[in-house]
């Protein structure tokens, strides 16, 4: 069995004496795990960094093994996201977020493209939050946690939307959430895609989105605790703001 593909690596570690253990996010492949024999080397191990988009291909007897990678480097990330720490703290969030939840060898198509694009902004950081966080909705969404916010799950009216629902994931209205407006998450006009938003929105919206990660996506996948890596990143960015 063989294959050759592009693909984001996600994560990478020692094996045995010599070689690496890897993760990658291909388009049709999804998230496959392979060996780089010599990925311990000093030719080999550098570009197997995080967030490198790299040309793969790979081999084994049967489809249900393991088997290896023979890997090329595309392009490398590394510098971009060395240049800031929020820049590096964002990069970890994605791929530590992709290795947590997306089951292996599944395709996930357009996220993975989505990916890429998201990536390939780590040096506008400016802009990055933003883009983060709509990465982290289509995330959501791929995972089955779509959340619907056009049109208010009570009266169904698309004026006001201010809230979310915790259990559905659809937007409230003002009106409609009455007397439990405070056990409802907040919607913040940029998590419905309403032009851009100042950076203290971006963060109400980070609480919205990360309780469906923690709260829905979590749960379902046996209560394994979210990556640190996510929480960080928002820290980050909090931090920058606050500055």
């Amino acid at each position: 069995m063989d294959w050759r593909d592009q693909g984001i690596l996600l994560s990478t570690r020692r094996h045995g004496e010599s070689s690496a253990i890897i993760e990658v996010f291909t388009p049709e492949r999804g998230r496959h795990v392979g060996v780089v024999r010599g990925g311990s080397s000093r030719k080999i191990a550098p570009i197997l960094q995080p967030g490198a988009q790299l040309d793969v291909a790979w081999r084994a007897r049967l489809e249900d093994h393991i088997g290896s990678f023979n890997v090329e480097l595309i392009r490398s990330r590394a510098a971009a996201a060395l240049e800031d720490r929020l820049a590096l703290a964002g990069l970890n969030a994605v791929t530590a977020l992709l290795s947590y939840c997306l089951p292996e060898r599944a395709a996930h198509a357009a996220l993975y493209h989505e990916t890429e694009r998201l990536l390939d902004l780590l040096d506008q950081i400016e802009i990055w939050p933003l883009a983060y966080l709509r990465w982290e909705v289509r995330l959501l969404n791929d995972m089955g946690y779509a959340l619907e916010l056009e049109r208010c799950a009570v009266t169904g009216t698309d004026e006001d939307l201010v809230y979310v629902s915790p259990k559905s994931g659809r937007a409230v209205s003002r009106a409609a959430a009455g007397e439990w407006a405070d056990r409802l998450l907040p919607l913040p006009a940029i998590l419905r895609g309403d032009g851009d938003a100042p950076d203290a929105e971006i963060v109400e919206a980070f609480t919205t989105t990360g309780y469906f990660l923690h709260e829905h996506l979590a749960r379902d996948l046996g209560h394994k605790p979210l990556p640190d890596a996510r929480a960080r990143f928002v820290e980050a960015f909090q931090k920058r703001l606050s500055q």
